[in-house]
């Protein structure tokens, strides 16, 4: 398992600061995976927002690509959709030609704008009011099943069981099978080396065959929604709705990841960081619980230092320039939110988690412009219930020891996290 320390020690925060200053810019690569997963591409982001914040890497094994490190940058390209197209792919790999998953997020108006349309419903506010009641009676359920004054693993216990009952009922997923939509995503979206396969060399037809077996289990409650009257929820929106019912196969697996990974990692990961940030921040955990009224605003401020999803990718659709630097058309451009959240020309003490922060919800984690995240609310509204319930229920939520990191550049997250739970006197 990889084991990241929850808080760097000095001595090893000071090697990778001086390793991010010593390396030519040239050579600086912050896709690099291994960054995120030891917590140590902070530096690296701050050298250059400060130095080249539009920042040409060339080697990849990807290819090349730009970073756009600032956060008036990002705005620029996140709301700039003609200029910067989300096809072929929101990440630096690009699909290859025999397994290739168009979503709607990796396409441009008008095809966008019409999927996207199509899976409204399920998180509109009238549906999240009638989701509300449910979602906090599951979180009451998982936190009362939790033990008392002893080690467990919170991803596991807490932030996977939560947000995947919330994907079931969003998908009316069956119930019994709901820890397979965690494991697709966890394929979906992880590299060879991440862990999760058999061998690196094998990972890539692993992760085939698992997402095969995904769009044959969709298929077969597509087939059964198609030929029902239409509801609310996810697959029966996709096979009833004008724009989607004529999906081929891979466009439907295609916009499924998108949904179970939108819908997944991003609340998962941000529930565990609220943990762990309230942890390394000792005053501000004081202040949440002398005031729960403002957990809202502490769940806004985790989603901007968590940042879930670290970077976004677009294409350049012609030449144009940004930050003195010429982009050529067909280049890829890398949105890294995660560095755009801590700009300090634009958010006052990014570094400092401040859970009564004023305009909070300034932050790039939802993204801009029309791939905004559709399912923002729902992940905020999650949030807010589920440390509604905490504080009724315990004093402190202890991390004990090591946290284990997600190995990835896209998905900032935690495989796992021991925690000892203090209830309430």
């Amino acid at each position: 398992m990889n084991v990241a320390p929850r808080d760097l020690h000095a001595d090893l925060k000071k090697a990778a600061r001086e390793r991010a200053y010593a390396l030519p810019l040239a050579e600086i690569n912050v896709a690099d995976p291994e960054l995120f997963r030891t917590d140590t591409m902070w530096p690296y982001f701050e050298r250059l927002r400060k130095e080249d914040p539009v920042h040409y890497c060339a080697e990849h094994e990807f290819g090349p690509y730009w970073s756009v490190t600032r956060y008036n940058d990002i705005m620029a390209v996140d709301t700039n959709h003609e200029a910067f197209s989300s096809e072929p792919s929101i990440t630096i790999a690009d699909p290859k030609d025999d397994f290739k998953l168009p979503m709607f997020i990796a396409m441009d108006p008008p095809k966008h704008d019409v999927q996207r349309k199509t899976v409204n419903p399920a998180v509109s506010p009238m549906n999240l009011e009638h989701l509300a009641p449910i979602i906090r009676e599951r979180a009451a359920k998982i936190l009362d099943s939790l033990p008392l004054n002893e080690e467990f693993d919170w991803v596991d216990k807490v932030s996977i069981e939560l947000t995947t009952m919330t994907l079931a009922t969003l998908f009316d997923f069956p119930w019994e099978d709901r820890r397979k939509l965690t494991r697709w995503s966890d394929v979906a979206t992880a590299g060879k080396n991440s862990g999760l396969f058999k061998s690196e060399e094998t990972a890539e037809e692993e992760r085939r065959t698992e997402l095969y077996e995904c769009v044959d289990y969709f298929m077969r409650l597509w087939n059964e929604r198609v030929n029902a009257p239409p509801k609310n929820d996810l697959i029966s929106l996709l096979a009833h709705g004008p724009s989607t019912r004529n999906m081929d196969r891979m466009e439907y697996l295609g916009n499924l990841i998108l949904l179970i990974v939108g819908g997944n990692d991003t609340t998962r990961n941000t529930i565990s960081g609220s943990v762990l940030a309230l942890n390394q921040n000792p005053d501000q955990y004081d202040k949440l619980r002398a005031n729960p009224a403002l957990i809202p605003n502490m769940v806004s401020e985790t989603i901007r230092w968590q940042t879930p999803l670290a970077h976004m990718r677009r294409n350049a659709t012609r030449d144009i320039e940004l930050g003195g630097k010429t982009i050529r058309k067909g280049e890829k451009v890398v949105m890294w939110y995660v560095s755009g959240n801590r700009d300090d020309s634009v958010i006052e003490r990014p570094n400092d988690y401040w859970i009564e922060r004023p305009n909070v919800r300034r932050h790039l984690s939802f993204g801009f412009g029309i791939h905004r995240c559709v399912g923002n609310r729902l992940a905020e509204l999650q949030l807010n219930i589920i440390w509604e319930e905490i504080l009724k229920r315990f004093e402190t939520i202890e991390v004990t020891g090591d946290v284990s990191r997600v190995f990835s550049s896209f998905v900032k997250g935690y495989d796992r996290m021991p925690v000892r739970l203090h209830p309430k006197k």
